[in-house]
């Protein structure tokens, strides 16, 4: 397999996995500006989308969207325990955590990355993640080290590649104690920091 990721964006979240995972895979970096990897192909021929993540399986089948790509890393690697089994109640959390980290938490952060978006957008996008923050924070209270519990989950990887951002938005996580806490457990897991590493995001 193949992960085509760019640093510290959503495709954290799969190579988190991987790693989670022991899958063997390779990497390759996508400069999303221009739209061509570290090769020199062509991104857009890879997945017309045009953004990461995107995972090139060994048959040149190319999976994108990052919530289905965690789940299918999940799914062909049961033994590590990363996504509870098809069919179950707590899947269907996984799945529900994961969709509203992609269309609610990540999305609200989505202005603050785009020099063209709006100024009124750019204004209201802090606020607006805040009030997704509000949810995990929530949801954090009961002292469960995980979204699912006390295991590590794939929705722990994208819940903490998001959260991250906090950072170079200037939103902090001052107002979210346990949400902070969280991210910290999950950056002290070591395939995070081997992920993290290799995205140059953390020190060698």
């Amino acid at each position: 397999m193949k992960l085509y990721y760019a640093p510290g964006a959503c495709s954290l979240s799969p190579h988190i996995s991987l790693r989670e995972a022991g899958a063997a895979f390779d990497l390759e970096r996508v400069d999303t500006r221009t739209r061509t990897t570290e090769s020199g192909a062509d991104y857009l021929a890879i997945n017309p989308k045009g953004y990461v993540p995107a995972l090139q399986l060994d048959d040149g089948e190319v999976l994108t969207e990052g919530a289905a790509v965690v789940q299918f890393i999940a799914d062909r690697h049961p033994a590590a325990g990363l996504a509870p089994a098809n069919g179950s109640l707590e899947r269907a959390r996984l799945q529900e955590h994961l969709n509203f980290i992609a269309s609610e938490l990540h999305k609200a952060f989505t202005p603050l990355f785009d020099p063209s978006a709006p100024k009124a957008a750019k204004q209201a996008a802090p606020a607006a993640v805040a009030r997704r923050l509000d949810h995990f924070e929530r949801l954090l209270a009961d002292g469960r080290a995980y979204l699912l519990g006390e295991r590590f989950s794939v929705a722990d990887a994208y819940l903490f590649t998001v959260a991250s951002w906090t950072g170079p938005t200037g939103i902090g996580l001052d107002r979210w104690p346990r949400l902070a806490a969280f991210v910290a457990r999950v950056a002290a897991r070591p395939a995070v920091q081997a992920a993290m590493q290799v995205e140059g995001l953390v020190a060698a």
